[in-house]
């Protein structure tokens, strides 16, 4: 399974979201500047995230995107699968009703299985609040080096 481009900035636009501005909407123009990203991009990967139900939007001078829900509650796997669509490994047609031809003799069918089973687990556990948590600890570690991004909403 190999992540485009949609995956990886989206979870990284969600991650910052989250760490810069709990409560208040924050803006395609600061979000793109903090994580090199172009605002066009970021616009068409908000739009999915947003019909996924992950965040929400406001117009007007205050305007921008924050979380529909507590990061705790979305997982990795809800931000990739919003933007990637099935995360499987394989895809492979002994898995579905009707298989393939000689599905019942092939066993490889299940370590397809097991594979994708582990990814979806794996996506699904790890919350975006753990993330967040983590993003602190580094920007702690590392924040004579960086420029101080706290009160970033905007």
């Amino acid at each position: 399974m190999k992540l485009s481009t949609k995956g990886r900035y989206g979870l990284r636009a969600l991650i910052d979201l989250a760490v810069n501005c709990e409560t208040e909407s924050v803006s395609i123009s600061s979000i793109a500047a903090r994580q090199d990203i172009s605002e066009a991009y970021l616009e068409q990967l908000m739009a999915k995230l947003k019909k996924a139900g992950l965040v929400v939007s406001a117009r007007g001078a205050q305007g921008g995107y924050r979380l529909a829900r507590p990061a705790g509650e979305i997982s990795v796997g809800d931000v990739l699968r919003a933007l990637e669509g099935n995360l499987d490994a394989v895809q492979c047609p002994g898995l579905t009703e009707g298989g393939c031809q000689g599905s019942e003799l092939c066993v490889s069918k299940y370590v397809w299985k097991k594979i994708n089973d582990s990814i979806a687990r794996t996506v699904d556990e790890i919350k975006l609040d753990a993330l967040v948590k983590e993003s602190r600890k580094a920007r702690e570690k590392y924040e004579t080096k960086l420029p101080d991004m706290r009160n970033n909403c905007k």
